[in-house]
Formats: C-alpha cells, structure tokens, sequence
C-alpha cells in the first residue's frame, strides 16, 4: 500500500465519523482509531508476519524537509481583511496533518508576522503519521499574516502564510 493511499484512508476516516477501521493485507495491517476528540487521531501502522522472518520490523520517524508549493492568491474574497491581500502570496500545506508554529513547546516559533523569510528557510512543521515535516519557504518575502492555529489539523492545499514578496 503507498503513502498517498494510507493518507487518503486516514482523511475519509476522519471525516466519515467512523471510530475504528482496520485493514489487513499480505503486507501490512493498519489500524485507525479516532478518539472522543477528532483532532487527535492514531494510526498504528504494524508489518505482517512472514514465515521465513517472525520478527515485525518497525517504522522509524524521520524528519524530512518538504519544500511547499506556493501559489498566489487569486481570490482574495475568500480571505478576511483588506483588498490588498491579492498582492500577496499563500504558502499552503504540502499534506494533511498537524500544524506546528515552533519545534517544540519550549521552542519560540519558526516565523512571526513582521519576519522576513528567504527560500529554503523553514516556517512550520506539520505532523503526519507520527512523522515530524520540516515545511521550508520556496519564496523571499515578509511573513503578513498566519493563518492557521498552533497544533491544529490540516488539510493538503490549505493555506498556511500569507507573505508579501515585495
């Protein structure tokens, strides 16, 4: 089962409302349960038995840096404030998942409104399965505004920054 398949089992169980799925292959068994609360979700993700080889392998979080996709924002009516947001342009989210403003709670934030950001600098992390991403800005600009909660969900192509390139 690929990556992109398991992140879109995990998004419909999250918005079906359904408490517990499992699915099972030759390969792989996957379990989602989705708490009381739905923005903590936990995916145990566990290798089948094979014969010639008993012992389960496990998977190691990794921290990859992910270079986000940026697109200008062509419709500002869909954002809150003055007509002058359409100059701007929206650093998005690159997956689904949890977003981070620091690295750890003891941690001050990668980015605040007012900071000036180069390509490649990093503006927030964003947790998916238990994996901690690095997102890195592909533009040069002034952080205007933050668009997302610290530690709350979010969805692939959501709009995370607005940053003023000029």
């Amino acid at each position: 089962m690929k990556l992109n398949e398991i992140q879109d089992l995990i998004k419909f169980v999250s918005k079906s409302g359904v408490s517990e799925v499992e699915l099972e292959t030759k390969e792989i068994k996957i379990v989602i349960r989705t708490p009381k609360t739905a923005s903590q979700q936990q995916v145990y993700v566990q290798s089948a038995p094979v014969l010639t080889n008993p012992i389960a392998h496990s998977i190691a979080p990794v921290s990859n840096p992910v270079s986000v996709p940026v697109a200008e924002n062509k419709n500002p009516s869909n954002q809150t404030g003055s007509s002058n947001e359409s100059k701007y342009v929206t650093i998005k989210s690159p997956m689904i998942g949890t977003f981070y403003r620091a690295s750890g709670p003891d941690k001050g934030p990668f980015v605040n409104v007012g900071d000036e950001i180069s390509a490649g600098k990093p503006v927030c992390i964003i947790e998916a399965m238990k994996l901690f991403n690095e997102i890195e800005s592909d533009i040069k600009g002034k952080i205007v505004k933050v668009l997302v909660n610290d530690a709350t969900p979010v969805e692939y192509d959501q709009p995370l920054f607005l940053v003023d390139p000029s």
